[in-house]
């Protein structure tokens, strides 16, 4: 369960996502409908690791180096409902196009996501259309 944030730490803590994080919908798998995640990369261990004791939740794990002059570096991930608590506390103070990513998966995701997994026809319409949505809310998207 995600703890109950203070306001310097949620303030600080989106400011890490705005940085060094990622709002995303990533597939685990080919044929899975896309989940919440938000991460954060970083070569500071100590910097995860206090998100991860503000947050009460989440995983952190190692990246493969590839080439010996690099760091060796991790990343704090957190997914589905999870992410999206973590996300109402963060929203006021996140800065970048992130915050119109968070806003999306705030107004969208429970209703476009039943935990029983079963998907009719219309909530996959909707969902699509959703998921189109907040991949367009990607400077990189923008650019093209």
């Amino acid at each position: 369960m995600v703890r109950q944030l203070i306001t310097a730490d949620a303030a600080y803590i989106a400011g890490i996502i705005d940085g060094e994080g990622t709002i995303s919908l990533t597939r685990r798998h080919r044929n899975e409908n896309r989940q919440l995640e938000v991460s954060i990369s970083n070569t500071d261990m100590a910097l995860l690791q206090f998100v991860k004791q503000c947050v009460g939740a989440g995983r952190i794990s190692n990246k493969r180096t590839y080439r010996h002059n690099h760091r060796q570096s991790a990343t704090f991930c957190i997914s589905n409902r999870q992410a999206l608590y973590l996300l109402e506390q963060v929203r006021p103070y996140l800065r970048t196009y992130k915050a119109e990513r968070a806003d999306l998966v705030l107004q969208n995701y429970l209703q476009l996501t039943p935990r029983n997994g079963f998907y009719t026809s219309e909530i996959t319409k909707l969902r699509d259309e959703f998921v189109e949505k907040f991949l367009r809310a990607s400077p990189l998207y923008q650019q093209e």
